[in-house]
């Protein structure tokens, strides 16, 4: 399906039962997408604070106790694969830091048949518990990094972690599980000066370079679109050292991908701000207090909690999970001058 780039305003969500709403086979939305793809957040904490996410201290965590439970993530991720999700990507803030995510992974990879278990995480502990994490069904990695260099990432991260990152990297390029991506948020007079040893970065290390456009997730609400580093700026930059051989097919994935000097190694780019891919959009998300967002933009949550924790039926879990994607707008409208940003950041929604 072509993406759809339309400026649109935020409407309430859509009727509790909506009357052309399908009740069973796939999930979809109002527009005829398919939806495949369940990104679970295990947490909202993490283990660094980078600038654009949020702030060094005086973060309000999730109360514990609102936390999903293991059972509960089961429960979702079984109900979903039933409706035909088949990729789960367990996300945070930072996975690694839930102390049960050996299970989370085990279980949510035996919900059904051909489920492909995914994780983005930014590397610190990987190296001491990754071989755990695939015997228990891991399939797939995705780890953050935005700078190689160590004073740029002690002050982006406020943590002087970049070793630990390097290890849990090393350790997923030695661990066969492919492909391997690399995240990169590009940022100007941050990192915008660095794209290209980041490619290589990824490039003797095995593995797939992602940029990312900066979106309007974070917490301190500063974004601006005039600031960050846009595809065309990021596709100049590396063209300067290779020759960028676009790759067709994409489908529903959000990164547009280019060939490296006609060789086996990828680049990417998500631009979800200037080309944005809204019309071939296949994901929705669970936020670590159970709610379902039909988009990373959205301001409108539907809540699982008091079904789960009320008595509900997998049928009542099913149907909210329906009725909050038939609410799916077309597209984002981040260029709208009505767009309003999430009141949670990107920690909090899950990545």
């Amino acid at each position: 399906m072509a993406a759809v780039n339309v400026a649109i305003k935020q409407r309430p969500a859509a009727p509790s039962t909506p009357a052309d709403m399908p009740r069973t086979g796939p999930i979809t939305d109002r527009y005829g997408r398919v939806h495949r793809d369940l990104r679970i957040s295990l947490t909202d904490r993490c283990s660094l604070r980078c600038t654009y996410c949020m702030p060094e201290q005086g973060n309000e965590w999730l109360a514990r106790q609102s936390i999903l439970t293991t059972d509960e993530i089961e429960r979702i991720a079984r109900v979903s694969a039933q409706s035909g999700i088949t990729t789960f990507r367990l996300t945070g803030g930072e996975p690694l830091l839930r102390r049960d995510i050996v299970d989370v992974v085990q279980r949510v990879s035996g919900v059904g048949d051909d489920i492909d278990v995914a994780m983005t995480t930014n590397g610190i502990g990987l190296d001491r518990v990754l071989p755990t994490l695939i015997d228990a069904g891991l399939s797939r990695l995705n780890i953050s990094i935005d700078t190689i260099r160590r004073e740029r990432f002690h002050a982006l991260t406020r943590r002087d972690r970049l070793d630990d990152v390097l290890r849990g990297i090393r350790a997923a390029a030695e661990s066969g599980l492919a492909p391997l991506k690399l995240n990169a948020v590009a940022m100007r007079g941050v990192n915008d000066d660095e794209l290209v040893d980041l490619v290589q970065f990824a490039v003797d290390h095995g593995a797939q370079m992602r940029f990312i456009e900066q979106m309007p997730l974070d917490a301190g609400h500063t974004w601006s679109r005039s600031a960050m580093v846009t595809r065309e700026e990021i596709l100049a930059s590396l063209s300067e050292r290779w020759t960028l051989e676009e790759i067709p097919g994409r489908g529903g994935a959000p990164a547009e991908t280019w060939r490296l000097d006609g060789s086996r190694h990828v680049v990417g780019v998500i631009a979800s701000v200037t080309a944005p891919f809204c019309g071939a959009c296949d994901r929705m998300r669970l936020t670590a207090d159970g709610q379902i967002r039909n988009c990373l933009f959205s301001n409108t949550e539907y809540d699982l909690i008091p079904i789960l924790r009320g008595g509900g039926s997998d049928a009542d879990v099913e149907a909210l999970i329906r009725r909050a994607i038939w609410g799916k707008l077309p597209g984002h409208a981040v260029g709208d001058e009505s767009f309003l940003q999430p009141a949670r950041g990107m920690n909090a929604i899950g990545g």
